[in-house]
């Protein structure tokens, strides 16, 4: 077999034992080392596989990751989600559909300190599913609203698929966060419009909330200070070059920390579930990324991506429209893979096809946050949905999925944005100091 011809069989094999559900990181490393094997010897097999692991291990870069994971954990263990859905509610809660525009906000509140959609959806959907059925709002739009702001956690910094991204590219993770900034707002608002829009066609969706004083509205507004104050105190300080990635993800561990502590909402036992949370969910992402690493080297070798990128580069099509088919691509594969295991498959083939393409490699880690987002909320894997459906037990599958059609029609819209005009993405990163 010729080297391509065993790279596309590695593929399909990877593939399978995704659908057979062999944890992704092993399946990555298998695959990586059998093909590397077969291509070279299975001694530079076997040494490729020690050395990679023992690298990704060792990487001081890699500490990005459990600092962040931490983050995220102890502030959900703080309470910190009820505290923003709480200040968020006081704020819209009264206008028609208010409680799931406050969960839009909530979310993208909890996104900007915990890197998780899974995470983000869990901790919001916890709080406002039940004040949403209590008000008698509609199970679609409150499931639909939850699942897809959910879907926040991954773009608006800090960001897991962000650090994975960057790390299997080898681009800057500082820029990467930065790039997800205006993103994250700009589709957190409209998810924001998505909500006003159903509501005004459809008012029986959502009544109005009751009326909150004002000195409910400032006192709501301490559970914002606080995740602005962890916010800032990450992103500004990668902004202005006071930290590397690692010390601002240690710097917000500590802050959320301290917060908690303050607030004495953080008690023993949530801080111990925090820790075993984060090294859980680190040691996950770690193999992952060391299978992926191997992997890597086995379709250097097997040369797809250097055949891919000539073929590509040699159509007669304009870039955009190639890029408008990865985007298809991604999205379709999105829905029957889970998001963590299409990235590590698809990077190392399509990376070089869009450098080769002149696109720029932060504006295409944006876009591909993005279809992971639309991965994360679109049947049959959606995850997101099934975490929804373990909080709202009595509602149906079909009636979530058919809440996500909305927003997922705004993923859509802003993919289409980014394209026409990338400087969303890179204005912010072309600022910073690195």
């Amino acid at each position: 077999m010729s080297p391509v011809t065993t790279g596309i069989v590695g593929i399909l094999v990877l593939i399978v034992l995704f659908l057979l559900r062999m944890p992704v990181g092993f399946a990555l490393a298998l695959v990586g080392v059998a093909g590397f094997s077969w291509l070279v010897s299975p001694e530079a097999g076997f040494g490729i596989l020690a050395r990679d692991i023992y690298h990704t291990f060792s990487s001081y870069s890699l500490t990005v990751i459990p600092m962040f994971v931490l983050m995220g954990a102890i502030a959900s263990a703080s309470g910190m989600s009820q505290r923003l859905y709480d200040a968020s509610y006081s704020l819209l809660g009264r206008l028609r559909g208010g409680l799931a525009i406050a969960t839009v906000a909530g979310c993208a509140g909890f996104a900007a300190i915990c890197g998780s959609t899974n995470a983000t959806a869990a901790a919001m959907g916890k709080v406002s599913l039940p004040e949403m059925k209590r008000y008698g709002y509609a199970d679609s739009l409150a499931t639909g609203s939850v699942a897809a702001a959910g879907s926040l956690g991954i773009l608006i910094p800090p960001s897991t698929i962000f650090i994975i991204y960057g790390i299997l590219t080898e681009q800057s993770i500082g820029k990467l966060f930065h790039s997800g900034v205006f993103p994250g707002l700009l589709l957190a608002s409209l998810f924001v419009a998505v909500i006003v829009v159903m509501c005004r066609w459809n008012p029986g969706l959502a009544p109005r909330g009751r009326k909150t004083e004002w000195k409910d509205k400032l006192g709501g507004l301490v559970g914002v200070l606080e995740t602005l104050a962890l916010f800032a105190l990450v992103i500004v300080g990668l902004f202005l070059g006071w930290f590397s990635p690692t010390q601002a993800g240690g710097a917000g561990a500590a802050g959320a920390l301290l917060i908690g502590l303050a607030s004495r909402k953080l008690t023993w036992g949530g801080f111990v579930d925090a820790v075993k949370d984060a090294l859980r969910i680190t040691c996950m992402v770690m193999v992952i990324v060391a299978g992926a690493v191997v992997f890597g080297h086995f379709m250097a070798v097997s040369k797809i991506p250097l055949v891919l990128s000539d073929w590509v580069v040699g159509l007669p099509l304009p870039p955009v429209a190639v890029m408008g088919v990865i985007v298809l691509i991604y999205l379709v594969g999105g829905c029957f893979m889970d998001a963590l295991a299409l990235i590590t498959l698809t990077i190392p083939i399509i990376y070089p096809v869009v450098l080769a393409l002149g696109f720029d490699p932060i504006w295409f880690g944006v876009i591909i946050v993005l279809v992971t987002e639309m991965g994360v909320i679109t049947p049959p894997v959606g995850v997101n949905v099934y975490v929804i459906k373990g909080i709202a037990r009595d509602v149906p599958l079909e009636t979530i999925f058919k809440g996500i059609l909305p927003f997922l029609a705004a993923l859509v819209a802003i993919v289409g944005l980014l394209m026409a005009v990338p400087e969303i993405a890179t204005f912010l990163p072309s600022l910073a100091a690195y």
